[in-house]
């Protein structure tokens, strides 16, 4: 099953459950973002793994360690008004990417909660960007 197939199954149990999910992500925060296409204009639905910090919900591009940034980074910098699910509720988010040294101190309490953050790292050269949603 390709990543793809993987998320699409993941969002379906998320709204299903309300925000639960089961499997290989049960346990960890999830939250679904919702970015247009800066190529396509479509909606494109991403779930991730999130935390909260100083009332924004923070989440980290990733894209498990790859030489480059996910699809949804480059949409949500061409378009940072984004909309996010968190367990049943939906709203409107402003994304913003977190500047050095608030950058560290965020994946490095995202690491703490989910360590596999630090094998994402450790597999990348590049600087993996942290970005905060902060509520409309």
């Amino acid at each position: 099953m390709d990543m793809n197939e993987i998320n699409k199954n993941v969002i379906k149990e998320f709204r299903e459950n309300g925000g639960k999910v089961g499997g290989a992500m049960a346990g960890v925060p999830l939250l679904l973002l919702t970015t247009v296409g800066a190529k396509s204009g479509q909606a494109r639905v991403n779930p991730l793994a999130y935390l909260t910090d100083a009332g924004r919900y923070v989440i980290i591009a990733s894209f498990a360690g790859a030489p480059s940034n996910p699809p949804w980074y480059h949409n949500l910098i061409a378009g940072p008004r984004v909309s996010v699910e968190v367990g049943k509720e939906k709203f409107e988010a402003d994304a913003s990417v977190v500047a050095e040294p608030e950058r560290t101190r965020l994946y490095r309490k995202m690491a703490a909660m989910l360590p596999t953050f630090d094998d994402y790292a450790k597999k990348t050269t590049r600087k993996i960007p942290v970005i905060a949603l902060k509520r409309r």
